[in-house]
């Protein structure tokens, strides 16, 4: 429980440091139009503390991580938010210097990586459901675990 809770403020802290940084960035370069350097400032909040302090309140309640699938999402999905937010960082600030477009494709990466978070699905299923699990008669064997 205690990963979640710090890997969520480990979110937070860069998401609002994220926000002064763009605002400052941009302002000392005089650049008043959009660039990727704002989409990281909700990002990081979002994508890691909101929805890490999410799963920490599933853990709390019913204590996903008793299943193997856990490790597997949580390492994966947290990869997602700083690809996700890496990449527009660096394009921000190109953008800021007037650099030519850049291609942010790796960003692509780091929104498919929080889809992750379906592997927690069948780790609470588990936990929910307890030792025995009842499937309706047309469920696929793949699916009733």
């Amino acid at each position: 429980m205690k990963k979640l809770f710090y890997a969520s403020f480990a979110c937070l802290a860069p998401g609002m440091l994220s926000g002064l940084f763009y605002r400052e960035f941009s302002m000392g370069k005089d650049v008043t139009g959009f660039t990727q350097l704002s989409v990281v400032h909700t990002h990081l909040p979002t994508l890691g503390f909101i929805v890490l302090l999410a799963v920490l309140i599933l853990e709390k309640l019913f204590t996903p991580s008793g299943s193997h699938l856990f490790s597997w999402f949580f390492a994966t999905y947290n990869a997602g938010p700083v690809l996700t937010c890496a990449m527009p960082l660096v394009h921000g600030m190109l953008q800021v210097d007037g650099a030519a477009t850049v291609s942010a494709a790796i960003a692509g990466l780091g929104h498919i990586l929080p889809t992750a978070v379906v592997l927690l699905f069948p780790a609470l299923r588990r936990r929910l459901s307890g030792a025995t699990v009842k499937h309706d008669a047309g469920t696929p064997a793949a699916l009733a675990g």
